[in-house]
């Protein structure tokens, strides 16, 4: 999808979204409780043996011979959503925005910046058990989804078969080696300063991954069918992974071959979102930080087409190609939308605070761009999932005193281990659990659903998992937003 700036397009007011909000006008919420609240989650969704004092104190060991069928240890990391398996594909990408987050906003994130730090180890830990643990493969994935979606069990009670997946030169996988290289090169800056020695693993690493991706092209979806799909296909290809990959080791280390790979690599799509998927809007905003901050020329073609997504997001741009809420949240997907929702709204933060730095200004047709029209775009979007919405309802668990009940999540909906010693069987948990119109056992703190349908609603039933499940990724990127306002307004 390519976009062509038109000019001289009639002036759009502002009124259409700042209508809407007047009806949820009220004090800030708490986005310092709230950021805490978002990285506590992570503990909830880790896998293997977890450290003492847990938090998340439902929680217990699991997926520990995770590896065995391969004779490898890939213990640890994150199940991506409500399930007990461990796609690395959007584990990477959550890696990698968490690590964007801490390396934008972690100034902003005071007693929480460790906690951040500890939540992208537990997932740069087995990233690394990942690309190193056998010699020309890549682990990209733990435990079979098709068996996994047809059980309602706890991680700690796991019986189903934990196969594991790899790509490798005869099976590629660019795009989950591209994202895999991007999380461990963003993940290297953030323990530059706090553990040089790991960070430089992590670089390392990255490198290897990254040329893996480069030198045996092709989608893992293509290598790895029903293993990967439809739950986590690559549907965008995996240009946009190398393009991703190249970007932050290029940023990493300021070498001119990544350059030189991201500028050969042709014309990029324009596509209106970002998401664990699709990689292109983030790109673009993240190489043109060097267009802003450093004014290189070589970047100019970045900073247009960042600027090209946000008229494409803002509500008053005549090139507005994204839906609004009557509420005034985005809608772009009606199965787990609120991910496209963080994952945009960081963008639009993180590119204000690169305008803000520079006075930078653009337009949209005749509509004048400041920082502070994303930033306002942004803080509606944070605001609306923190409660200010037509239904008071705050689509992150445990924040305000009306958030979903029944999330669809195996661990939170099933009574935990010490309550419940007996083992839960592959179908034990669907009576009388998952069935059961009962709010769930345990609470996930900090977790954020799929969102609510395009008329604001939110029925908070288990069995609606495209608006019920949280997942990894949804909290990932909320974590530089809720970090910034926390840091501006509280």
């Amino acid at each position: 999808m390519t976009m062509t700036m038109r000019r001289g397009a009639s002036l759009c007011l502002l009124f259409s979204l700042s209508l809407v909000l007047l009806g949820f006008a009220q004090a800030n919420p708490n986005y310092k409780d709230a950021l805490a609240k978002s990285l506590l989650f992570f503990q909830g969704q880790r896998s293997g043996r977890l450290p003492p004092p847990e938090q998340i104190t439902w929680r217990s060991n699991s997926g520990l011979s995770d590896g065995l069928f391969a004779h490898v240890d890939l213990t640890g990391g994150y199940y991506d959503a409500g399930d007990n398996v461990k796609f690395n594909f959007p584990m990477a990408f959550t890696t990698t925005m968490l690590s964007w987050s801490t390396l934008e906003y972690g100034k902003r994130m005071g007693p929480e910046l460790s906690n951040a730090r500890a939540a992208i180890r537990w997932a740069t830990d087995y990233l690394l058990k990942c690309a190193t643990a056998t010699p020309g493969k890549l682990y990209v994935g733990v435990g079979d989804p098709n068996v996994d979606h047809k059980c309602w069990e706890r991680p700690e009670d796991m019986d189903t078969v934990r196969t594991v997946y790899s790509v490798s030169a005869s099976s590629p996988g660019s795009d989950v080696a591209g994202e895999t290289a991007a999380a461990l090169a963003a993940a290297s800056m953030v323990f530059r300063k706090v553990d040089r020695k790991y960070s430089s693993l992590l670089l390392r690493t990255a490198r290897k991954v990254f040329q893996f991706a480069m030198q045996y092209q092709g989608a893992y979806s293509d290598s790895l069918g029903s293993a990967v799909c439809p739950f986590y296909c690559s549907y965008s290809g995996y240009k946009d992974e190398l393009l991703w990959g190249a970007a932050w080791l290029f940023r990493a280390t300021n070498e001119m071959s990544y350059f030189n790979i991201f500028k050969s690599l042709g014309a990029d799509d324009q596509p209106d979102l970002f998401s664990w998927d699709n990689k292109y809007a983030g790109a673009h905003v993240l190489l043109s930080r060097r267009a802003l901050l450093n004014n290189d020329k070589n970047f100019e073609q970045f900073k247009g087409e960042a600027e090209n997504f946000m008229c494409r997001i803002l509500p008053n741009s005549p090139f507005k190609t994204t839906q609004y809420t009557q509420g005034g949240l985005m809608y772009k997907l009606p199965e787990s939308n609120l991910q496209y929702v963080t994952s945009i709204t960081f963008l639009l933060t993180t590119y204000a605070k690169y305008m803000k730095a520079t006075k930078h200004t653009f337009d949209c047709g005749n509509l004048l761009v400041t920082p502070n029209s994303l930033i306002y775009v942004a803080k509606r979007q944070v605001d609306y999932i923190l409660g200010e919405n037509p239904i008071r309802m705050s689509y992150m668990v445990g924040y305000g005193p009306n958030f979903p009940r029944r999330i669809h999540h195996r661990g939170s909906s099933l009574p935990s281990m010490a309550s419940h010693p007996q083992a839960i069987g592959c179908d034990g948990g669907f009576d009388p659990f998952y069935h059961s119109g009962n709010p769930n056992p345990n609470i996930l703190t900090g977790a954020i659903v799929g969102g609510p349908n395009q008329n604001d609603g939110y029925p908070d039933e288990r069995s609606d998992y495209s608006h019920s499940e949280p997942a990894t990724y949804i909290n990932a990127a909320m974590v530089g937003p809720l970090a910034y306002f926390a840091g501006s307004l509280n």
